[in-house]
C-alpha cells in the first residue's frame, strides 16, 4: 500500500511536469499544484482505463498513461486559466 501511493506521487509529478511542457506558453503553478494536477491525472487515467479492461487503477500501462497525461493537461489548463483570471488586476 504505502509503495503504491509513493508510486502515485512519482507518476502523477512525472504526468504533471510532461502536462506543463506539453501546454503551450506559461503557467504560473507551483511545483504543489504540479503534482496534485498530476495525481488526480494519474487517478483519472487509470481509472478510464481500468473500466476499459487494461488493468488495476495503480498498474502503469501504456493506455492508463496516456489518458493520465490527457486528464492532466486538460487539469493543468483550467487550474492555469482560473489562477491567471484572478491574479491579472481589473481596470476600471
Amino acid at each position: 500500500m504505502f509503495l503504491d501511493i509513493l508510486g502515485l506521487i512519482v507518476i502523477g509529478l512525472v504526468i504533471g511536469a510532461l502536462a506543463r511542457l506539453i501546454l503551450p506558453g506559461k503557467q504560473n503553478i507551483s511545483i504543489v499544484a504540479t503534482l496534485v494536477l498530476g495525481v488526480l491525472g494519474a487517478l483519472i487515467g487509470g481509472f478510464i482505463a481500468s473500466l476499459l479492461g487494461t488493468g488495476d487503477i495503480f498498474e502503469l500501462n501504456v493506455l492508463g498513461f496516456v489518458l493520465a497525461v490527457v486528464a492532466a493537461l486538460v487539469l493543468v489548463g483550467g487550474y492555469a486559466g482560473t489562477a491567471g483570471r484572478s491574479s491579472r488586476s481589473v481596470r476600471h
